[in-house]
Order: C-alpha cells, then structure tokens, then sequence
C-alpha cells in the first residue's frame, strides 16, 4: 500500500499539480499566497542575496496568473506580488518617520504599506498586459519577464522614479555576474534574471514526456547563460586593473551621529567636534582630502568664515575636505531658498566648489502638490529644498574630476554623470542613513551605488553617516569599508578609472531596449504560432 501511495503523492506534488492548484486560487486565499511569495522573493535581494528563491516564488506569481480569466483579475495577481515584495523590501522606509513620531505617527501606515502599495502597481499592469496580450507555453515566460523589466524601468522614471529593488541588485552579492550591467545596465540584469526564473513554469506544461524534457532544456539552457555571464565576468575580474591615482589618499569619515540628535542645535558643535576628531586621528601627514557624510555640519557655511577656516585645518596644503551641509541664498530681497548641498573647502577656508542636489526625496525634502498637501516635510524646516541644476562634474586641484551625488541620487540609472562638459574620473555619493536604523535600508543603498559604478566603469567613493562607507572600484570590488553602525575613519587610495568607457556609459540602456523588445516579438510569436496553426486547419 506504501508503494502505490507513492505515485499518488509524487501527482500531487508536481508541478503541474501545484500550478493546476494555484490557477484555481481565488479571494484572500490567492491574495495571501502572492503576498507571501512576493515578500520571499525579496530574499534574493541585498543583504541576503538568495537568487534561487526566485526560481520558485516567481513561478509561483506565473501560475496564479495562468488561472485568471478576467483582467481585473491578472492586475489583482501582480499588485498583490508586489504588495509583499515592496511591503518586505522596503519597511525600512517606516523607521525614518518613527525618528519624529509626535510629528509623523499617523504617516507610517502609508510609509509601509501606502507607497508599497503603489509601487505595486507597476507590477500589476505588467501581469494586466501578459494577460491581454495572450500567450501560452514558454511564449508567455518570454512576455512575462520582458514586460516585468519593463516595468521596472517605468517605476524607475515615473513621477520622478524610484528605482529601488530591481531584482538585478540580487547579483552585488555575485560579482562575476554583475560585471554585465557594464553592457546591459541594471534593467538588462534585471531581464535576464526574471527570463531565468520565470523558467521553471514550464515545468507546468507536461502533457507528454518530450514536453518535460524541453522544460528541462530550458532551465539547463537559463543556467547556462548565467554560467556564461559568470564566466565573462570572472574573466573581466581577473584582466582588471587594481592600480591607484598618485598622491591622492582620501579619509572617509563616519560618525555613527543617531537622527534623533544630528539637528539637536545644542549637539551640533559637539558634532563637528567628533567629526574632526576623527579627520585627525592617527592621519599625520598621510590623508590629501577628508570627506564627511551628506549634512555633516547643521551651521549655513558662507557666513561662517571662521568654521570654514577651521575645517580647512583639517588637510593639508593643496587638499580639501568635502562635506555635507545646508545651503542658503542669503539675498536681502529674495524669498529664502535652501538646498542640500556639498561643499569643497581648501585649507584657507575658502569655498573651492559647490553642488546642490538636484533629486529631491519626495516628501522627504519636499512636498509635491504643495497647494493640495498642507503637510510638512520629514527633514527639518518647514520650507521645502530646492533644486539644484542637475548633474555636473567637479574638477579641484589635486583630485581627478567627479560627479558628486548626495544620497539617494545614486539610485538613478544613467542620472550619475553629465552629458556636457569633462567626463568624471570617479563618483562621489554622500549620504545620510541614520534614517534607517540598523536595518535592510543601508545596505540595499550601499548595492545600488555600488553598481552605478560597475555601469559607468568609474570607481565610487561613499561616505554615510551610519554606514554604510567605503571605496569601490570601477568593477565593483569594494577596497575599503566601515561596516553600519561603526564610528570612525578610514584611509584609502582612490582607485584609478579605466581609459575605456563602458558600453552602458555609451548607449545607456539603448541594449536593454533592443533585448526587451527582442524577447516580447519572440515570446509573441511563440505564444500564437500553434493557434495560428489550428486556425489554417
């Protein structure tokens, strides 16, 4: 009897059984299972990078989505994948509100399940037009993670964007593989792994033995192209240079200064006391720049001559410090205007270079529909930052030329450098973590920037408040680091760029284009040739 159950359950558990289950799912019931496979699959995402997860919670989402019979239906399946995936990937978001939670108590629901919710939608409308579409068999898996990188582009750019979590951040944690993004971009990695794990789907489709056996050549076929880009990656790892730019030593300084005090006007003095303490300790002779965190002095600088001369100290002649501090038009007659800003000090004092942000964090460092919101901005102040004027490149003596980027400006795909003007020899991102506590947050940013650099084939230099600092090179090897929630500094030389701009650098995501669209006209085609075929019949 034990020996004729066993048939019975193997029918049960597979994957045609479970697909065939999951496609008749409806209500809550269906809902909770996509919540918890969306939130799984952000286990393949910074910290953790468990890319095999995906191979099971994506097929999960296909198969539910196989069941729908209405359109309504196919969006519900993907907004509810996204809800868990956004709500799991992104809680941390809840932490910056709880910082001032007599003023923000009542906006942490929406920040951990309102813009998830959102987010969502983007899914949603790609399983909404992998339904209208139509689509059967392997065609349907093509579709699917053609329009899945899609949307993940949409996301990146729609209402200002916000590029968070594209499931190609799963490969920082592979480095071999991530070296494509300097042809492809994020999105194209972010193509290639969903077409990866949507593959296991077809496993569903076994009406006959050849049928399994092409299922099987599928996902052999998904693994070698992955083991492919492993092996180029690795190859390009092993060729790449680990040489340093002469005479430039940078002191990255981390203060591990909580939120809740950085603006206490009462600590600010004893904050640049710690920072400059840092600056100097054990540095004698050997650091040429200092670079402080996003926001690291709460005083306007211009009218501080005497605090500027003081933080020049901190360097020797022909250095600079480079730190973070609010900016101000000061102009009688003006309304007042503020900016995030990055200031570079020579050892006079003297404000050798300015950038202002130009990305603002919504709701963070303004209010959209200011006129329909009567609400307040989470960082301090009531007037909301301004603007600045959009990338640029910083060129200082002693330095090879950078592109500035304060916090999450990093996040943005081919938004880290100019067009015009001299091309930067390296990024500089500067940022202010202390929102997110000891959580995913800090390291999920750390991967993003990092592969910002991988994409441009330009060494990135990053200092947090909390953590997550270091130095990366142009291939994403990380040569100095201060783990989250560390106080202090490190010194480090600043890797040299490469001479060759990176396919990415070039063309931007003009290859990522080409293959998404590829891959739609040929899973189209897959999908209506056999009813093309009947119809001839």
């Amino acid at each position: 009897m034990a020996e004729a159950a066993l048939p019975s359950a193997s029918r049960t558990l597979s994957p045609s059984a479970l697909a065939a289950r999951l496609a008749r799912l409806r209500g809550w019931r269906r809902f909770l299972v996509l919540v918890f496979a969306g939130a799984a699959a952000t286990l393949a995402l910074p910290p953790v990078y468990a890319w095999p997860v995906l191979l099971v919670a994506v097929p999960v989402l296909i198969w539910t989505l196989d069941g729908t019979t209405t359109s309504a239906g196919a969006f519900w399946v993907g907004w509810s994948f996204g809800f868990g995936y956004f709500v799991a990937g992104l809680y941390w978001i809840g932490f910056a509100l709880a910082v001032d939670l007599e003023r923000f108590f009542w906006a942490i629901p929406l920040a951990v399940t309102g813009l998830q919710g959102f987010l969502a939608i983007f899914i949603g409308l790609a399983t909404l037009v992998s339904r209208l579409i139509g689509g059967r068999g392997l065609g349907r898996l093509l579709v699917f993670a053609a329009l899945w990188a899609m949307a993940e582009w949409l996301r990146g750019h729609v209402l200002t964007g916000f590029p968070w979590n594209l499931v190609g951040y799963t490969w920082v944690g592979w480095l071999p593989v991530l070296q494509s993004v300097s042809w492809l971009g994020i999105y194209g990695l972010s193509l290639l792994t969903m077409l990866l794990a949507a593959l296991p789907a077809a496993f569903a489709d076994t009406g006959e033995p050849r049928h399994r056996l092409i299922a099987g050549g599928l996902l052999a076929a998904g693994v070698v192209l992955f083991a492919g880009l492993w092996l180029h990656g690795a190859a390009r790892l092993a060729d790449a240079p680990s040489d340093s730019v002469p005479g430039v030593v940078l002191r990255l300084v981390q203060p591990n200064i909580a939120q809740a005090e950085k603006w206490d006007l009462d600590l600010r003095d004893a904050h640049i006391r710690l920072q400059m303490d840092l600056s100097l300790d054990d540095t004698a002779g050997r650091a040429t720049h200092v670079i402080w965190p996003e926001t690291a002095v709460a005083y306007f600088l211009e009218p501080a001559p005497g605090l500027r001369r003081v933080l020049g100290d901190l360097v020797p002649p022909g250095g600079h410090v480079l730190l973070g501090a609010p900016r101000t038009n000061g102009v009688e007659g003006e309304a007042r205007r503020y900016w995030n800003s990055l200031y570079a000090l020579d050892r006079d004092g003297t404000v050798a270079a300015v950038y202002d942000k130009f990305h603002l964090v919504p709701f963070g460092e303004y209010v959209p529909w200011r006129d329909l919101l009567p609400i307040d901005k989470i960082t301090p102040g009531t007037v909301d930052y301004t603007p600045g004027p959009g990338p640029r490149t910083v060129s200082l003596p002693g330095l090879p030329p950078f592109s500035p980027l304060i916090c999450y400006e990093a996040i943005f795909p081919g938004a880290v450098t100019t067009d015009g003007g001299p091309s930067p020899r390296w990024l500089l991102n500067v940022t202010n973590d202390a929102w997110y506590g000891i959580t995913a947050g800090p390291h999920q940013h750390f991967a993003i920037a990092r592969t910002r650099g991988v994409e441009e084939g330009l060494p990135l230099v990053r200092v947090a408040t909390t953590g997550i600092s270091g130095v990366v090179d142009a291939y994403g090897r990380v040569t100095a680091r201060l783990e989250l929630g560390e106080r202090g500094a490190v010194d480090a030389e600043l890797p040299q760029a490469p001479d060759l701009r990176t396919a990415y650098a070039r063309w931007g995501d003009g290859p990522f284009w080409g293959l998404a669209v590829a891959l739609l006209v040929v899973g189209l085609a897959l999908s209506h040739r056999p009813a093309m075929r009947s119809a001839r019949r």
